[in-house]
């Protein structure tokens, strides 16, 4: 009788799917010009009420402190769709879900300077 030599593939298995998790988790980043467009919104238009320096206004600040905890999904949905009864408008009709998931990971690392 003759003994094959079985090769486990669950170690790279587990590996592949850790990979897949952490593309899936991070987002594509926009082309640079696209970032540069995403950044000078930011600062133009989300700064009129956020306060130019994002340290707030009208609007709460969006430093990496105050975001600390909070949910990237919540603050995605929070630009997409805005917040109904009050100031904060949906920004969906000029951002598409990556860009703003992108624009989430600035924001939570402090990382809002124009590439």
């Amino acid at each position: 009788m003759r003994r094959t030599r079985r090769i486990r593939c669950w170690p790279l298995a587990g590996l592949a799917l850790i990979a897949i998790a952490a593309a899936a988790a991070a987002p594509a980043a926009p082309p640079v010009e696209r970032q540069r467009e995403i950044l000078r919104m930011l600062r133009q238009d989300c700064g009129s009420c956020h306060g130019l320096t994002l340290r707030g206004g009208l609007g709460p600040a969006l430093t990496p402190r105050v975001l600390a905890g909070k949910p990237p999904e919540m603050l995605r949905a929070t630009i997409i769709h805005g917040r109904p009864g009050t100031p904060m408008a949906p920004w969906g009709p000029f951002l598409d879900e990556s860009e703003a998931a992108w624009l989430v990971e600035r924001l939570l690392e402090g990382d809002t300077d124009a590439p």
